[in-house]
């Protein structure tokens, strides 16, 4: 495979042209003062080409809740292909398409996996560095569970208590604000458990914290006559208020690991933690969900969307690289593979939570079909994000 010189840098292509140059030079000097300089043909301006190894490995970046399933299909593809294993790196959704959108060639992501569609600014991003909106390829549902150590209280929690426990700041009832003044899950509802309020979230950098705002916060916000006439009149100010959450200690920001979430979970039994379904999935021995209005996140909850938190996960494919990056279609043809995302498939054990099939049959033509030149990408694939609310989700 080639890449074309202008895709780099105008610092290495100055590097390169001075190499050039100089080593004309030692040619000069090699064949004696009789060489005229005159005859050492000038640059034109063309750009070299360099030729791509095989075992450029694809990189990935972006969602920790896509990751698991990026991981389990780059092991398989790399074990059953003649191209290496892909990098997967964890780096968030929002993280992941800054790192996406930042150019083209074969030490750039070829792939962003997202707990969320990509939206506009990110679309313009990718434009600003000369990438076309990337291919989206939608994989499958998961939950979004507040969980806490088995050994803790049971919680069955709806979202307009999940709003106001966490939000930073409350409707006072006379058109104004008062700072949330609650401390233990008994303070939002008496018949909630009498244990502190203690959440550990993903950052805003995650795609997970973006779905759980919007799901469940601006949900839960609708709760409070004051806050739906604010979506009536500013729907922006609105959002703002829903979404912010506590900094006084009741909300804390863990990282872009799920992980680390875990593990907080684990060492203290008040402390409740918001991940993805897949996770909870691997560690079901040792931690629970709360209920949301009464449903318990499971996989059949789950995808019939009886259960209020869920979304959609994906991961977008740079198509510039697939000329400059071995195998990116095979990894693509990996993962849709029915054995691998298919509701027998590999990935199931890891917490996905499938499309239905004729959806799956759909994804996988139009994936394989934009990379291999066969048509393009449907424009209504990159339209704005559509909003993760229970009444899209899944929708399928």
């Amino acid at each position: 495979m080639l890449m074309r010189l202008s895709q780099i840098s105008d610092t290495a292509r100055s590097m390169i042209r001075t190499l050039i140059s100089l080593l004309a030079l030692m040619a000069v000097s090699a064949c004696g003062a009789s060489t005229d300089l005159s005859e050492i043909p000038e640059q034109n301006g063309a750009m070299p080409v360099y030729a791509i190894g095989h075992s450029q490995k694809i990189k990935i970046v972006g969602s920790s809740t896509v990751a698991p399933f990026a991981t389990t299909v780059a092991e398989h593809f790399g074990a059953s292909s003649d191209y290496p294993a892909p990098i997967v790196e964890t780096t968030g959704t929002g993280g992941g398409f800054k790192i996406f959108c930042d150019g083209i060639g074969p030490d750039e992501p070829s792939i962003v996996n997202a707990s969320r569609r990509i939206k506009a600014g990110e679309l313009a991003l990718c434009a600003e560095a000369g990438i076309a909106p990337p291919l989206e390829i939608k994989i499958g549902y998961d939950g979004i569970v507040l969980a806490n150590t088995k050994t803790g209280p049971e919680l069955d929690l709806t979202k307009a208590h999940i709003f106001t426990a966490l939000a930073a700041n409350l409707p006072d009832g006379k058109g104004g604000w008062i700072k949330n003044p609650h401390r233990t899950w008994q303070d939002v509802d008496p018949a909630l458990p009498e244990t502190r309020i203690l959440v550990s979230g993903p950052p805003p950098t995650s795609g997970t914290r973006d779905a759980f705002a919007e799901i469940a916060m601006e949900t839960g916000a609708l709760s409070f006559p004051q806050m739906q006439a604010l979506r009536d009149t500013d729907p922006i100010a609105f959002s703002a208020r829903a979404r912010e959450v506590r900094n006084d200690g009741a909300w804390i920001d863990s990282g872009e690991n799920d992980s680390s979430i875990i593990n907080t979970l684990l060492r203290n039994q008040d402390s409740v933690g918001v991940l993805g379904y897949s996770f909870l999935e691997q560690n079901a021995d040792r931690v629970k969900a709360a209920k949301i209005g009464g449903v318990e996140p499971s996989f059949e909850n789950i995808s019939s969307g009886i259960y209020g938190v869920s979304r959609s996960m994906y991961f977008y494919v740079k198509i510039e690289n697939q000329s400059l990056v071995p195998g990116l279609v095979d990894y693509v043809s990996e993962f849709t593979e029915e054995d691998a995302w298919g509701p027998d498939g590999y990935l199931i054990d890891k917490g996905l939570i499938p499309l239905l099939p004729d959806a799956r049959v759909a994804m996988r033509a139009t994936a394989i079909d934009a990379l291999t030149g066969s048509k393009s990408p449907p424009p209504s694939e990159h339209d704005l994000s559509l909003p993760q609310t229970d009444a899209n989700q899944p929708d399928e």
